[in-house]
């Protein structure tokens, strides 16, 4: 099985992005080994980095070692080391409708928060689509706002299939109940373009005041807390064992306790695990491991992509040359 996740290297990560992506792939167990012509492929996960510059795009490789990636179970690269993503994007743009695109929610939501509608933005599900595709990939690990993405790459493999012949699988969406949606400081989806936004490796001064400014409501300290709409609740079982979320719940249904020393203890969870990652990015950046790593994983990335591609392109001038 081939798995393929995605990331915009557009900052430092935050905690959405760590449960959301980097820990499944980095938790993931090896399969057994099977009878397949690329077994180093098959085994791995396919991890793309869109809309690379050279700091970020390093910035986010160092984050993905140090939170326990590994390199030779999953090939971690740079979406510009492999061309032949946007060739087969045009091509899929050949098949697309446009009313297809017009109802991405995404492309709705950032229209909405001011992004200028440029081409590229009202193409992006293309290009994602395109991303998917090339590496034959079975499943693609997504947030429950990601999954329309998925069905309109599914649609628009099925247009292809039907056009030129079986050229593409249908990837399949895997959404994790837990983390489907991970909450910000305001209870909205965690987003850095929202700026309620933890970073995994924010200095402790500024992590601890942004996990003190969750928005609570106004349930006084001696009565009992709702569980189902706290945004402490649901980070905090990200992190804590269930005995600790267990607690934490009998502490906010019995009441006596408040909302800032619930945030405390999760800020404690939290810090934890970013020390833990921070000292392992130590070590990781004194070796200059990520420019080895992108190397290699850009030659295992192309190995699969240039065959995909080509084969859809040959395809359509054939179709094109028939049709004349």
């Amino acid at each position: 099985m081939r798995i393929l996740s995605g990331i915009q290297p557009s900052g430092a990560l935050h905690i959405g992005n760590y449960f959301g992506m980097i820990r499944p792939p980095s938790r993931c167990k090896p399969k057994a080994k099977r009878s397949i012509s690329s077994p180093i492929i098959m085994r791995s996960l396919l991890c793309a980095i869109r809309k690379p510059c050279a700091r970020t795009s390093r910035r986010v490789a160092l984050d993905f070692l140090a939170c326990g990636l590994d390199p030779e179970r999953a090939t971690l690269f740079r979406h510009s080391d492999v061309p032949q993503v946007t060739e087969l994007a045009w091509i899929l743009s050949t098949v697309a409708p446009m009313g297809l695109l017009e109802r991405a929610h995404s492309y709705k939501d950032k229209l909405a928060r001011g992004m200028a509608p440029t081409v590229g933005l009202f193409n992006y599900p293309v290009l994602m689509a395109a991303d998917i595709l090339i590496y034959d990939s079975d499943v693609v690990p997504v947030g429950k706002d990601q999954k329309q993405h998925i069905e309109m790459t599914r649609d628009l493999a099925v247009k292809m299939n039907e056009t030129f012949g079986q050229v593409f699988k249908l990837p399949e969406p895997r959404i994790n109940p837990q983390t489907q949606v991970i909450p910000g400081l305001d209870g909205q989806k965690m987003s850095k373009s929202y700026g309620n936004n933890i970073d995994i490796f924010g200095d402790e001064k500024e992590t601890r005041k942004r996990v003190m400014s969750i928005v609570t409501d106004s349930t006084p300290v001696e009565a009992p807390k709702h569980l189902e709409r706290s945004t402490i609740v649901q980070l905090y079982s990200l992190f804590a064992s269930k005995d600790e979320l267990a607690n934490m719940k009998e502490q906010f249904n019995k009441g006596g306790t408040g909302y800032g020393d619930f945030k405390k203890e999760l800020f404690e969870k939290l810090w934890n695990i970013s020390c833990r990652c921070a000292n392992a990015a130590k070590k990781f950046c004194a070796t200059n491991r990520t420019s080895t790593m992108f190397s290699h994983a850009a030659q295992r990335a192309r190995m699969k992509s240039p065959i995909k591609s080509c084969s859809a392109c040959a395809k359509q001038w054939a179709y094109v040359n028939r049709t004349g």
